[in-house]
């Protein structure tokens, strides 16, 4: 006989998989809450059925004793764990039905009608209500006296006092520095933190309200000399940042200076307590920049490694920038105690804007790399996405767009390659090089001569122009318009082929006497500008002359030394050593030559000119 065993069988204490992406990752059902739980248990509840067994122990306990249905009422254990709950539901149930027929009762005229109960109006008693009027206007107007008679005793001792407001003056200062109240401190940042700055020292200065008072000042009289008035204002700064600082730059060959200056304009003198709130958190806070500047400066110092170290030593840098030449940066710290010492104040130098400049910059740079970071990559998305496809984001253009976006640039090159066969041009498109813009690499080429010469050209097409990068490093901005690009792939043609007679030339042992670009003799182009190149044989006594305009044919001359016909000496030149010069050239007939294409020609041109 086999033993019965109760087996609890409960749900795996574990979260749901609702869906899993395209990348593996697995989304979760988040739990149900209790009051969700409850909800859910509670709608599985049937409050119109009523069950058979419970009606039939009811009327079965209906029909018992009463000690007997109190003993059956002491020991009846539970029917249903959510009978109780029923049975309250059911009951607001009714309370809610109950509720609702009144309101339709009193709602809906046709049920029942509620009229008012008629009252006695109340007396009205004139007297009383006027006395009220009276005692409101005679307070609503000493309370507009007060505020009048304060505002001409303020404005009257404005007039009068020599020290400023201290809450208008506060607002002044709160319009140009940062401020915060702490308690009942009132204390301000002079620090650069806010744009990214990470320096250790602390600008942190606080406000309070002078100790001179209104009563113990003298009004000025209105027709005497105008007298600054005094601060109401009272600025106590770190002791860090009081006195005035300057960077000191000099250049030294051994001992001899040759150039010096100071970077940030110094104060002559140093700020003493009495000055304005203004100097001195102006002050203080070019002390605390040029600490935070010579601050980067020694640390890129040390952290560079030239072959002669840089040497940081207290206020002082010094670093070699050729053997003997030193560039030697010093932190000048004035106080007021180093005024009472001092003799005698140094004049300031020539400030040097340029490097004042440069230096200023390498401090903002600095700033913005600390605030600034790259995007993350995401975990989930693909290798080899470049950073600006990630900064593109949603705005980015798929394959589709993008060969769109180009059709009409592909036909011009492929129609201009299929017309022009001398030389071959042929493009490589690739369209997922940018999310924003495609690109087409064309290579002009001379059949047979591929490893010779050869014209790279990189266009790239964007939603609206074409950017063009040249084999020089030229770069073009171009229209959608179909005669710009035209235009610019002649251009290229007729460069390519003088370019590559020129290569052609020093493999066939000629030599290169001139070559243009831009032409400016001849017949003037309709497009673009001519090339040309001269080339002479190694013994000097062939030259060849070759002009290639965009719209117009190649032109080929050639000239012989000595001159083929015979020489008759004038009158005045007798000497027969003049009919070893150049005669003049003979354009060659390219179209009755033996040659594949132009460079063919030209190297059997110039094999059946070259002698021994």
């Amino acid at each position: 006989m086999a033993l019965s065993v109760d087996v609890s069988v409960e749900a795996a204490q574990e979260y749901q998989v609702q869906e899993i992406s395209y990348d593996g990752q697995e989304i979760y059902t988040q739990p149900l809450s209790m009051s969700e739980n409850l909800t859910k248990l509670a709608h599985k509840i049937d409050f119109g059925k009523v069950d058979d067994d419970s009606q039939d122990h009811l009327e079965s306990t209906s029909n018992l004793s009463g000690e007997e249905q109190k003993e059956l009422v002491t020991f009846q254990p539970s029917l249903w764990p959510w009978d109780s709950v029923r049975t309250k539901l059911r009951s607001a149930l009714t309370e809610i039905s109950v509720l609702l027929d009144v309101l339709n009762i009193a709602k809906e005229k046709r049920y029942m009608v509620l009229d008012p109960v008629s009252q006695d109006p109340p007396e009205v008693k004139n007297v009383a209500v006027l006395v009220a009027k009276k005692k409101g206007l005679v307070s609503a107007a000493t309370i507009i006296q007060k505020g009048a008679e304060r505002l001409r005793i303020s404005q009257a001792e404005g007039k009068n006092r020599s020290l400023s407001d201290f809450h208008l003056e506060l607002l002044n200062m709160r319009q140009k520095w940062r401020l915060r109240k702490q308690g009942n401190l009132i204390l301000g940042d002079l620090s650069y933190r806010s744009v990214g700055s990470r320096f250790w020292q602390n600008g942190t200065f606080e406000v309070t309200k002078s100790e001179q008072s209104c009563t113990n000042v003298t009004p000025l009289s209105p027709g005497g000399p105008q007298v600054p008035r005094p601060s109401a204002l009272k600025v106590n700064l770190p002791s860090e940042l009081e006195g005035n600082s300057y960077i000191h730059v000099v250049i030294q060959k051994d001992t001899e200076t040759i150039a010096a200056g100071d970077f940030t304009s110094p104060f002559i003198s140093p700020i003493h307590s009495d000055s304005h709130w203004m100097n001195k958190l102006e002050g203080a806070q070019n002390v605390l920049f040029c600490k935070e500047l010579f601050s980067q400066l020694a640390r890129e110092a040390v952290q560079l490694q030239p072959s002669i170290p840089n040497l940081v030593v207290g206020n002082q840098i010094t670093v070699s920038l050729f053997p003997g030449v030193q560039l030697c940066f010093s932190l000048c710290h004035l106080t007021a105690q180093d005024k009472n010492k001092a003799t005698a104040v140094p004049a300031p130098l020539e400030n040097k804007a340029v490097l004042e400049h440069s230096l200023y910059q390498l401090l903002r740079e600095y700033h913005h790399q600390n605030i600034h970071f790259p995007t993350p990559h995401p975990v989930t998305g693909t290798l080899g996405v470049s950073k600006r496809r990630q900064i593109a984001g949603p705005e980015a253009l798929d394959r589709t767009t993008l060969m769109e976006s180009c059709k009409t640039t592909m036909y011009i090159i492929d129609t201009y390659a299929s017309e022009n066969k001398d030389p071959l041009i042929v493009a490589h498109w690739a369209s997922l090089t940018s999310p924003t813009c495609s690109s087409v690499k064309i290579n002009i080429m001379t059949h047979g001569y591929e490893t010779i010469y050869r014209t790279p050209l990189v266009i790239h097409v964007e939603r609206k122009t074409l950017k063009a990068v040249c084999r020089d490093g030229r770069v073009m901005n171009l229209s959608y318009e179909p005669q710009e690009l035209t235009y610019l792939l002649m251009s290229q043609v007729s460069q390519h082929q003088v370019n590559a007679v020129q290569c052609l030339a020093k493999v066939m042992g000629w030599k290169v006497l001139s070559s243009s670009s831009h032409v400016g003799v001849g017949p003037v182009e309709p497009i673009g500008n001519a090339s040309s190149v001269v080339m002479a044989s190694s013994t000097g006594d062939r030259v060849i002359a070759i002009r290639c305009g965009p719209q117009t044919d190649i032109q080929v001359g050639v000239s012989s030394s000595p001159q083929e016909q015979d020489f008759y000496p004038s009158t005045l030149v007798r000497d027969r050593k003049w009919q070893n010069l150049s005669g003049s050239f003979r354009e060659v007939a390219l179209e009755k030559m033996e040659g594949k294409n132009f460079l063919n020609k030209m190297e059997n041109l110039m094999a059946c000119l070259t002698t021994c």
